[in-house]
């Protein structure tokens, strides 16, 4: 997508242990705004809040604990065996997360007419691939890459690796939107040679925007 103007908006996304969270940490060392969508899922999940109330009407209140809190790893044993549970569950949270991170970006342009945000959200391809992002990142590593990293980093049963790949979108169609691709299955340092790089032009674009 085309830079519109000095302020730019990114969408960071990639698959599960792609590798997205150290693009992200990246960018904001370098001075990026960054606004993490599994951060406003789990604030809007929170007790007395509507969205919470509403995944409990739609699957019961055995996913809530004693405290009022939402359930998760009851919610994500629903949700990652069932198709059309995601589903249901994504017609609640998608909308309202939509909100809030507009909302979000807004308040960021408003402090900094410059600034550059990225919005880490790792089903862009899912939910939002329309939206007016002004450049689409994608972190790719291939699955069985990822699937290791699952099982090796976060000791995850390797047929839930799986399930947890394959319930995402396929590589195919996040690549197919992206505009960088930062590859992320070699080196740290070479993940981070790639960032910078990116920086690097986002930079230039903002300085040649001042010319």
């Amino acid at each position: 997508m085309p830079w519109q103007n000095l302020a730019m908006l990114l969408a960071l996304t990639g698959g599960i242990a792609s590798g997205k969270s150290t693009i992200a940490a990246r960018l904001a060392e370098r001075g990026a705004v960054v606004i993490d969508a599994d951060a406003l899922v789990r604030e809007l999940q929170q007790p007395g809040q509507p969205v919470l109330a509403a995944i409990a009407a739609e699957f019961g209140d055995h996913l809530l604990l004693p405290d009022g809190a939402l359930d998760r790893a009851a919610l994500g044993a629903v949700i990652f065996a069932d198709d059309d549970a995601r589903h249901r569950l994504n017609a609640i949270v998608h909308p309202a997360v939509g909100e809030e991170s507009a909302r979000r970006f807004r308040a960021a342009f408003a402090a900094d007419a410059d600034a550059v945000v990225v919005y880490d959200v790792p089903l862009l391809v899912e939910a939002r691939p329309d939206d007016p992002w002004d450049l689409v990142v994608v972190a790719h590593a291939p699955a069985e890459t990822r699937i290791r990293r699952l099982v090796e980093l976060r000791g995850m049963d390797e047929a839930d690796a799986r399930a947890r790949v394959a319930s995402q979108a396929s590589d195919e169609r996040r690549l197919a939107i992206a505009d960088v691709v930062i590859e992320t299955e070699g080196e740290l340092a070479a993940t981070l040679e790639q960032v910078d790089r990116l920086w690097e032009r986002l930079v230039q674009h903002r300085v040649g925007g001042r010319s």
